[in-house]
């Protein structure tokens, strides 16, 4: 696995493979873990389920944060990330909630608690063997959305790019402003009621940013082509955003 540094060509340097300072889900060492390996991520005194998977050469990380209601297991999720994972990035699923917190419904709300959820996951990715500085993305759906721009902003130039499917960045509003990353708000055209809210926050954004309408889509994207037009989309923005010209698949 390949890591560059942010906005820098690759070094081709070959790492021998992703440690976790945490524990595998399956009771394995660390230093076992392989790429595409489900892992337990260390989160203050809980432990968040999650998969990362790092193809060959990766030289950036994508993050995903899901929505209320949903897990790592979100198929939307999975497939865009697959589709990632196709174009050469490095993906990250996790559960922003353990099983108890996830029952308790203000949880699935509470956008400081997920969006420090993100920051500490992030920060375990940054302490992989070989991956300190490699270029590093959120994807957010729903309320997970929120929660990415919370971290982003948190973390600020540490986020490359930040993209939304569905979301509610609304829910950040006291975050928006402050977040540095290039940001893609991807909406469905049927989903009047959000779209509205993402061209809100879209306006209270001082950071690159940019409202992309899937004609016809719903809130879930469950509409023939929906899902693969954003992810698309989403490829394309973190290609542009986190991966140098000269290391981009052709």
């Amino acid at each position: 696995m390949t890591f560059a540094g942010a906005g820098q060509p690759s070094s081709g340097r070959t790492f021998p493979g992703p440690t976790f300072p945490g524990r595998l889900a399956d009771g394995k060492r660390p230093q076992d873990a392989q790429p595409g390996v489900d892992v337990d991520i260390p989160a203050g005194e809980v432990w968040l389920g999650g998969r990362f998977t790092a193809p060959e050469g990766a030289a950036a990380v994508v993050v995903f944060a899901h929505g209320s209601g949903s897990s790592r297991h979100s198929p939307r999720n999975r497939y865009v990330s697959n589709v990632l994972i196709d174009a050469g990035f490095a993906t990250l699923l996790f559960d922003l909630l353990t099983p108890v917190e996830d029952a308790q419904r203000a949880n699935v709300f509470d956008i400081g608690l997920l969006g420090r959820r993100l920051v500490e996951v992030t920060g375990w990715l940054r302490r992989e063997q070989g991956a300190d500085g490699i270029p590093l993305g959120y994807f957010g759906a729903s309320t997970g959305a929120a929660a990415a721009l919370w971290a982003a902003a948190e973390l600020r130039a540490d986020v490359g790019a930040v993209v939304s499917r569905g979301g509610r960045p609304d829910l950040a509003t006291p975050q928006l402003p402050r977040v540095t990353a290039p940001t893609l708000l991807i909406v469905g055209g049927k989903d009047e009621a959000v779209l509205e809210l993402n061209e809100r926050a879209a306006r209270q954004m001082t950071t690159e940013n940019e409202v992309a309408v899937i004609p016809g889509a719903t809130h879930v994207f469950e509409e023939p082509g929906a899902l693969e037009a954003a992810a698309g989309l989403a490829r394309s923005w973190f290609t542009r955003h986190l991966i140098p010209a000269t290391a981009r698949r052709h």
